[in-house]
């Protein structure tokens, strides 16, 4: 729901979106207050603030999607993305959760996380119900036996036979590899088809399990086939999830903010500490609906407020430099007055090509402003500072695939290890200006106004 300006209000979902939408519009069916409590209209069943919100909206846009674990996914990201104002619930920092298998130990490990090792593993969701996820596992442990303690179990340890097994053990719900009772082989083996059955559609479990339930009651035994039903259901469950490279939560994924900070500082030889980093990317398809992203981190982390996203509107067909080149006009404007302050650095989603397209626009603001300074009869305290505070900025670049940097001044790109806190915070800079131009170039395409009637 948007205010004039395009400016979103709030961010939901719906089944049909004709009742959801209507039902903003309608009194609630509740019982009539006594004549001295009664409010005019929408007030009285809706509140003040839900009432403040429909006397500005001015157009709703919809995006359809395949299936409800979608619109949940994306629900979430865009408000934790825009922060409309009368969105109440998922505008903390809490995130989708995982379920993680720890494929680069010798005994794998099966766990429900939110915050995934940075290698060694294998990712499940991120899954709509964290809920559903911690009662499926348990049942799906009853199946497979696979271990969810946190033990540090390699092959041949001596210490290992002197280890006593835990509950789960005893109650045959793992195989206790703690103690090596199953050999390495044999235990791959089950966690190899664990992986199977999770990327299948689990027809075999399910039709076995039917199986037994259909037993179960044609025996009387009512609550044991209630039981089979409920394990059904669990599983069927499973499929309430996304994909980790489709359903990105960057936030899961940063690196340390502080280290990272220390090392770019040193990259890019920097006599000020990196402290603001704004990150630009631009979408189109074949020229069409093209759209420019701008997102602001401060001391490591993501800061919403400082998001921009800018329709471009200077460049026709597929030129991505000169979009790049619009964006960095549009944003940096209003430092140059003094308005805003400037970035420690700017990070170009792209190669050698777009940082140039960057480097050149900004200069030619710079020059042109100076030139307005002077013209003006502005003291040179004025140009002095101004000079400073761009002198102090830094621009670079990161290409996907081969991860290049590019650094301002310097046509070589500088290859970092990758797990290096430096290169993992630019990638996630990177990442979610990409992901914020994506998010727009695809409302832009997809979306359908209703225009609110008076």
């Amino acid at each position: 729901m948007k205010a004039a300006g395009d400016k979103v209000l709030y961010i939901g979902k719906a089944k049909n979106l004709r009742s959801r939408v209507a039902s903003y519009f309608q009194p609630a069916g509740e019982p009539t207050p006594p004549k001295r409590l009664r409010r005019p209209g929408l007030t009285a069943s809706r509140g003040p603030k839900i009432t403040e919100m429909l006397n500005k909206i001015r157009t709703v846009d919809f995006i359809e999607t395949e299936t409800e674990v979608d619109a949940i996914l994306k629900e979430a990201r865009l408000i934790k993305d825009i922060r409309p104002p009368y969105n109440t619930d998922l505008v903390d920092d809490k995130t989708f959760p995982y379920l993680e298998i720890t494929t680069g130990e010798d005994f794998p490990g099966v766990y429900i996380t939110r915050k995934p090792r940075p290698a060694g593993s294998r990712l499940f969701g991120p899954f709509a119900s964290a809920k559903d996820l911690r009662l499926v596992l348990v049942e799906l442990q009853k199946i497979f036996k696979f271990r969810t303690c946190t033990l540090n179990i390699r092959e041949n340890d001596p210490k290992g036979r002197f280890f006593r097994p835990c509950i789960l053990y005893s109650i045959k719900q793992c195989t206790a590899p703690c103690t090596a009772k199953i050999a390495k082989a044999d235990y791959k083996k089950i966690i190899g088809d664990f992986i199977k059955f999770l990327r299948s559609k689990r027809s075999t479990i399910l039709r076995r399990i039917r199986k037994q339930m259909a037993e179960a009651a044609e025996n009387l035994h009512y609550e044991q086939a209630a039981m089979f039903r409920d394990r059904i259901r669990l599983i069927e469950r499973l499929d309430r999830r996304g994909l980790p490279d489709e359903d990105v939560q960057p936030e899961v994924f940063a690196a340390d903010p502080t280290e990272a900070l220390l090392q770019l500082r040193e990259i890019l030889q920097s006599s000020q500490p990196v402290r603001i980093i704004e990150g630009i990317d631009v979408a189109n398809i074949a020229g069409t609906a093209a759209v420019g992203s701008l997102v602001k981190f401060i001391d490591g982390r993501p800061f919403k407020s400082g998001y921009r996203r800018f329709k471009i509107k200077t460049v026709r067909g597929i030129d991505d430099y000169a979009m790049i080149a619009e964006v960095v006009k549009r944003r940096y404007k209003y430092a140059l007055r003094g308005e805003e302050l400037w970035p420690d650095l700017i990070l170009i989603d792209g190669g050698l090509g777009h940082l140039r397209a960057a480097e050149t626009a900004l200069k030619d603001m710079i020059s042109t402003r100076l030139r307005e300074l002077t013209q003006k009869g502005k003291g040179t305290n004025v140009i002095r500072d101004t000079q400073y505070a761009i002198r102090n900025t830094k621009i670079a670049s990161i290409a996907k695939r081969e991860e290049d940097i590019y650094l301002q001044g310097s046509s070589k790109p500088l290859k970092l290890p990758a797990h290096s806190p430096a290169r993992k915070l630019l990638q996630y800079v990177r990442d979610e200006a990409h992901r914020f131009a994506q998010h727009y170039h695809h409302l832009l395409r997809s979306k359908k106004m209703l225009n609110k009637k008076s």
